[in-house]
C-alpha cells in the first residue's frame, strides 16, 4: 500500500518543489528568451532579469528556509553516510548557485554576465538533481 503524506510534509514538499520551478525554470526559460529580448531592445534582458530577480531571490530564500525544513524533518541522524554526503555536496551547489546568480547580477562585462550566468544555472541544474537523489 502506498504511503500518503501528512499535511505538514506535502506542504513543505510544495513550496520547496514550487520554489525550485521558480528558481531552476525561471533561469532556463530566461536565458532561452535572451536571443528574442534582444531583438526588442538593447536594454531589454537587463529589464526582463531585474524583473525576473523580484520573483528568485524570494524563491531561493524559500529554497533555503525549506531546504532547512527538510534537514530537520528527515532525521539526519538516521540517514547513512552516503546520503549525508550528498547532500553536503547539495549544500555546497546551492550556496554557489546563489553566490553567482549575486557575482552575475554585479557583472558589468559581456564575459562575465555570460560566466556567472552559466555557472548559476549549471549549479542551481546540480542542486535539483541532487535533491532528486536525496528524495530516494
Amino acid at each position: 500500500m502506498a504511503h500518503v503524506a501528512s499535511a505538514g510534509t506535502a506542504l513543505r514538499l510544495s513550496l520547496h518543489i514550487l520554489a525550485a520551478t521558480v528558481w531552476v525554470g525561471g533561469q532556463i526559460t530566461l536565458a532561452g528568451l535572451v536571443p528574442a529580448m534582444r531583438t526588442v531592445g538593447g536594454q531589454a534582458p537587463k529589464v526582463f532579469a531585474r524583473a525576473f530577480a523580484r520573483l528568485s531571490w524570494p524563491a531561493f530564500a524559500l529554497l533555503v528556509v525549506t531546504g532547512f525544513w527538510n534537514m530537520a524533518a528527515d532525521n539526519l541522524g538516521k540517514a547513512g553516510t552516503a546520503w549525508k554526503i550528498v547532500l553536503g555536496v547539495k549544500i555546497g551547489v546551492v550556496v554557489l548557485s546563489g553566490l553567482s546568480a549575486w557575482l552575475h547580477t554585479r557583472a558589468t562585462s559581456r564575459r562575465g554576465i555570460a560566466i556567472w550566468g552559466a555557472l548559476t544555472g549549471t549549479s542551481a541544474v546540480a542542486a535539483l538533481v541532487m535533491g532528486v537523489f536525496l528524495a530516494g
